[in-house]
């Protein structure tokens, strides 16, 4: 019985010691380099916006979760947001790593939309796949700077701007850190 009680232990045990050796490694720098809290300004359909982001990993540093909050500059009701999420799937050495995310924001589930790109040498890009176009967001970080550029591009590859953002690093609030 208590060889029977042993081995079903293990048994069950097994699956959770290769889970934790199989862990994924910490994020790539071009992701790391986001965490924290971010303000700036931009434009969306070439509309004037203010924008607040805050990113951070979360999943024992696997996963950089990125909330983003904008407000058109000229009406204070013309309110946006956005969750995304970002991981990695390592590549072999010297090769950018390819990136993996999901979007979604306040339109509502039927504008969700997982994406897929590759890691750059300040930065990384991503592109999700819309109906009418593909999304492709540019992500480039210098010191406490970071731009944000989406394009959209259509079935052709023409690529038409969506949105662009400059942002500066803020110390994030304390309820912000505390997530």
């Amino acid at each position: 019985m208590i060889r029977s009680i042993s081995a079903a232990t293990t048994l069950l045990l097994a699956p959770l010691n290769a889970m934790a050796e199989d862990a994924a490694p910490p994020l790539p720098s071009q992701l790391a380099a986001l965490a924290g809290c971010w303000q700036g300004e931009g434009t969306v359909m070439g509309k004037p916006v203010s924008i607040e982001l805050t990113a951070r990993p979360v999943a024992m540093n696997a996963i950089l979760s990125v909330d983003a909050e904008s407000r058109a500059t000229t009406d204070a009701t013309d309110r946006h947001s956005a969750h995304l999420v970002f991981g990695s799937v390592p590549a072999s050495t010297g090769a950018s790593e390819r990136i993996v995310g999901y979007w979604a924001d306040s339109f509502g589930g039927a504008f969700t939309s997982t994406g897929e790109g590759q890691t750059r040498a300040t930065g990384f890009e991503i592109t999700y796949p819309y109906s009418d176009a593909d999304f492709v967001n540019r992500w480039h970080v210098s010191g406490r700077q970071m731009t944000w550029n989406i394009v959209a591009r259509q079935k052709d590859g023409a690529e038409t701007p969506f949105a662009h953002y400059l942002f500066e690093q803020h110390p994030c609030p304390s309820s912000a850190a505390e997530r």
